[in-house]
């Protein structure tokens, strides 16, 4: 969801009241709650026409929405068992609804990363890997950054070879939840981790961790570092960006913020972002960036990966599209 949309979103909540806002955020993830408390504690005056028009749009779509099943995941089941019998159906549902009963895990995604961190330091590093992946992966990364370095890479090796979350390992992660939440129900095998959760993680853990996880990793298994190093996508990989895709980029980045990326951004990468900005513009920027006083190199890594969650959203919805080697290779 877009900023609009966010907006939207956040003005319809506070004209419903606080008791019915109350009973749509306890159906939001996390993330959806904090967006949204933030944006309506920065709404302090909404126009009129604004509201009239949210209104509208929300009177408007709901009319087209029509609930055919009450209970969907109910009637999957009843339905896979009468046509396949128990022991087929158990096996397609675990399938079905995968991720969609793991109770206990979405109780940490409203944990800061301290006390996550806190909650499995002392857990195997498999028990780890498999609830971690169960995480935002920005969420997945901080939690990381507050184990020790022998951990860290122990955890990340695991994420990056994990397939799946067998019967054996399920059993231990129950009893990990239910100690740490009190009552995680059974949760479904689910085709989690990988290379690409692996690397999706380490993209967000900074620099210097970054260079640490992959020379650990190189030293046990070459093949999977590379591999690891493959899907990874850093900043300077915005260079394999087409400029049409750049130009989507540009859209959705404030001028200070790509003004503070761009300072630890190669000469190429520069040269590329100019290319696809207005004459008037790409000049002004290169004066910013000339007349620029120094920066932490920490303030240019956080401008930089925000950059990135954009590049992210637009590859997943098809306004970028990233070579990564083969002609017919795409990310």
């Amino acid at each position: 969801m877009d900023d609009t949309g966010v907006e939207d979103a956040a003005i319809l909540l506070m004209s419903l009241g606080e008791a019915e806002a109350a009973e749509v955020f306890k159906h939001l993830a996390p993330k959806e709650v904090q967006k949204l408390g933030e944006t309506i504690a920065r709404l302090k005056v909404v126009p009129r026409m604004r509201l009239n028009r949210v209104l509208d749009k929300f009177a408007n779509e709901s009319t087209e929405q029509h609930t055919l099943v009450a209970d969907t995941d109910e009637y999957v089941k009843v339905v896979l068992r009468k046509a396949l019998g128990e022991d087929k159906a158990n096996l397609l549902i675990d399938r079905i609804m995968q991720g969609s009963d793991v109770t206990g895990i979405e109780g940490l995604k409203w944990m800061d990363p301290n006390t996550v961190a806190e909650l499995l330091r002392n857990e195997h590093p498999q028990i780890v890997a498999a609830i971690l992946v169960h995480l935002e992966h920005d969420q997945a990364a901080e939690v990381m950054k507050c184990f020790t370095e022998r951990q860290r890479n122990e955890v990340m090796v695991r994420i990056a070879t994990l397939d799946g979350i067998q019967p054996a390992a399920l059993k231990d992660l129950n009893e990990v939840m239910s100690r740490a939440l009190a009552g995680g129900d059974k949760m479904r095998k689910a085709s989690l981790g990988g290379v690409k959760t692996a690397a999706e993680i380490i993209n967000q853990l900074g620099s210097a961790l970054e260079n640490s996880v992959l020379d650990y990793v190189r030293e046990s298994d070459a093949d999977l570092a590379q591999k690891l190093m493959d899907n990874m996508f850093g900043f300077d990989d915005l260079i394999k960006v087409d400029d049409k895709g750049v130009q989507a980029l540009l859209k959705e980045v404030q001028s200070e913020s790509l003004l503070l990326a761009l300072k630890g951004a190669t000469p190429e990468l520069r040269a590329k972002v100019f290319k696809n900005m207005s004459t008037r513009a790409a000049d002004t920027l290169r004066e910013d960036l000339e007349s620029h006083g120094p920066v932490r190199v920490s303030d240019v890594e956080a401008e930089q990966k925000e950059m990135l969650k954009i590049v992210r959203r637009l590859v997943d919805e098809g306004q970028i599209v990233i070579a990564t080697g083969g002609a017919d290779e795409f990310l």
